[in-house]
């Protein structure tokens, strides 16, 4: 049923979202009981101790945690904190990491030096100290764990599933994806692994993304029940009518879709180290765009509007753009008069010149950029985090965004900043009104923005997107929908004993 749970106000244990494996659904379903327990008059917080991501968010305190963890306290209603994603893990390769602690960077790391050393107890004294200050002030907490729960070369090291369950002595959910098949070997398998103690954390098992009518599954709910001895709390339906943004970019280059008539057509460049691609979400839900991701030079001439996203290693793939000809598309593009957009590492891309002296990101020394703005960045080692306030094209509406980069960039001619701080700075640089770049990223997610961009191509329908608002609905959407598939008022009493 879809009506609120009537539970009593008062101090609750945290609940604890684990998983047979990587994206069944842990982040989606912290995010729906955030908005659950905020809706039941509750003061929750999101917590994941260690986040393996290349979208971040930047904290108003001007840290840097993964932003799966700033969209759960989006829900929650509350501000983002480092507490709330102590450990950040920001690959720069496919074998090496930034490691970012408290929403500091704190060194690059293989996975050997990261995962193999010794049982991590310092840093888990770290994570540890940032779940207690955060239960200090709220309750409850709301746990998500990582991957799977039962990686058997890892358990001893782990800093993020079970041991921090038990640390916390939350009450644990196990999730599985149903959609992915195998779902009994995935849960019984998980279950048998587990020592005692941990098997006593298990409270209930939720399985995720079920196709049809979940009383076909009767017989298998029985049988799961059996195996694993605790009770299958909830059957969630696979969903496509809610949107919640996504924890990281491992779905987003299946969204190539082609143009579309009637439509701005609007190409984001897919580089290989893709960061905060959820610069975009809003872009692809406004009715008047139609958004794909871009490999090919052939897809960049197909578009009205390119943009070039964040990277965590830019220099890197602007070698790639280099050799497999996007670059050149690129420059075509801006020549045939197309509006061409970067936003931090695309913005970086687009100047003429990226030097990396000190061999922050990688281990070439400097390289020629795109040229189209004439702009120079040199990387630095010290990490720019922060949110901002600032005027678009120094009009009068005030926007929101944030800034998360390592370099520094500067104009080779004139000044023609695009965005004016309210302290006084600006930001990026203005050449026309179809050739700009910023280091904020979330630029896009203000309809002022967003209405300019766009304002060159005739015939679109005259619709205000209200971006914000469309992501609170969604979270209420997603927390009725968990309401009529899930026991909570069975959750409720796992919390309150």
């Amino acid at each position: 049923m879809n009506r609120k749970s009537q539970a009593p106000k008062k101090g609750l244990r945290p609940i604890m979202f684990v998983g047979t494996g990587s994206d069944v659904g842990k982040s989606v379903i912290t995010t729906g009981f955030c908005r659950i327990f905020k809706q039941d008059g509750y003061h929750p917080a999101p917590f994941k101790a260690q986040n393996m991501s290349l979208n971040s968010y930047a904290t108003p305190e001007g840290l840097e945690i993964g932003r799966a963890q700033a969209v759960q306290a989006e829900a929650a209603g509350i501000p983002c904190h480092t507490d709330m994603n102590p450990v950040l893990l920001k690959p720069t390769t496919d074998k090496s990491a930034q490691v970012v602690l408290h929403g500091e960077p704190a060194g690059n790391f293989s996975a050997f030096q990261y995962f193999g050393s010794g049982n991590r107890d310092l840093l888990f004294t770290e994570v540890k100290k940032a779940y207690h200050r955060l239960a200090t002030r709220y309750s409850p907490i709301v746990m998500e764990g990582a991957g799977s729960i039962t990686e058997m070369n890892l358990k001893d090291r782990d800093i993020t599933n079970l041991r921090m369950a038990l640390e916390a002595g939350a009450a644990t959910y196990l999730v599985a994806d149903i959609d992915r098949g195998g779902i009994f070997g995935s849960l019984y398998g998980t279950m048998c692994l587990l020592t005692q103690e941990e098997k006593n954390l298990i409270k209930g098992i939720i399985i995720n993304k079920f196709r049809g009518d979940p009383g076909l599954f009767a017989e298998g709910r029985k049988i799961l029940e059996d195996l694993c001895r605790v009770p299958v709390t909830g059957i969630l339906p696979y969903f496509r009518d809610i949107f919640i943004q996504e924890e990281d970019s491992i779905t987003a280059g299946h969204r190539r879709n082609g143009p579309a008539s009637g439509k701005v057509n609007i190409a984001v460049v897919l580089v290989k180290r893709l960061s905060n691609f959820t610069d975009f979400d809003c872009l692809r839900r406004d009715p008047r765009v139609n958004l794909f991701y871009a490999s090919e030079a052939g897809a960049i001439r197909q578009a009205d509007i390119i943009i070039l996203p964040g990277s965590k290693n830019t220099l890197e793939d602007l070698v790639a753009l280099q050799h497999n000809g996007m670059a050149e598309a690129i420059r075509n593009a801006h020549q045939n008069n197309k509006t061409v957009i970067g936003i931090c590492g695309g913005y970086q891309m687009m100047g003429e010149r990226l030097e990396d002296p000190l061999h922050v990101e990688t281990t070439i020394n400097s390289m020629n950029g795109l040229g189209l703005l004439p702009v120079k960045t040199i990387m630095e080692t010290q990490k720019t985090t922060r949110q901002r306030l600032f005027r678009f094209r120094n009009y009068k509406a005030i926007c929101n965004g944030y800034e998360i980069h390592m370099g520094a960039t500067h104009p080779t001619r004139e000044e023609r900043p695009l965005n004016h701080f309210q302290d006084g700075g600006t930001d990026g640089y203005l050449l026309h009104d179809k050739c700009w770049g910023t280091y904020l990223h979330g630029i896009l997610d203000n309809p002022a923005v967003v209405n300019e961009l766009l304002a060159p191509y005739s015939g679109l329908p005259e619709e205000v997107f209200d971006y914000r608002e469309y992501k609170d609905e969604n979270y209420d959407k997603l927390a009725a929908l968990i309401r009529s598939h899930v026991d909570i008022e069975g959750i409720y009493k796992t919390l309150q004993s």
